[in-house]
């Protein structure tokens, strides 16, 4: 999923979880979220990311991370996500990875 701008507090942290959870409601348990065209993330944005592993876990799902900008990649070190979730920096190596978790 190609994400774009910012994932503030309002529409676009509600259009991220919605996404998530409409991808996980059909079936679409292996996930890759490409940050490369985010400008910036906030609490609310972090708190979507966050909130997502559980009901990704509970599908048996695997959520990663792609091309995420300097600025998202530094929010991702400083609350730890880049802990939780996979980090990549091409999308053949992510898309890769899924196959070999199997």
């Amino acid at each position: 999923m190609d994400l774009r701008g910012k994932i503030e507090l309002g529409e676009a942290s509600l259009t991220l979880r919605r996404t998530i959870n409409d991808l996980l409601d059909a079936g679409q348990t292996k996930i890759i979220l490409n940050f490369a065209d985010v400008s910036s993330m906030d609490s609310a944005g972090v708190g979507e990311l966050a909130g997502a592993f559980t009901p990704v876990k509970s599908k048996d799902g695997e959520l990663k991370f792609l091309n995420p900008t300097k600025k998202v990649y530094d929010t991702l070190q400083i609350t730890q996500l880049d802990r939780v979730y996979k980090v990549y920096m091409d999308e053949q190596s992510a898309i890769r990875s899924f196959s070999e978790t199997v």
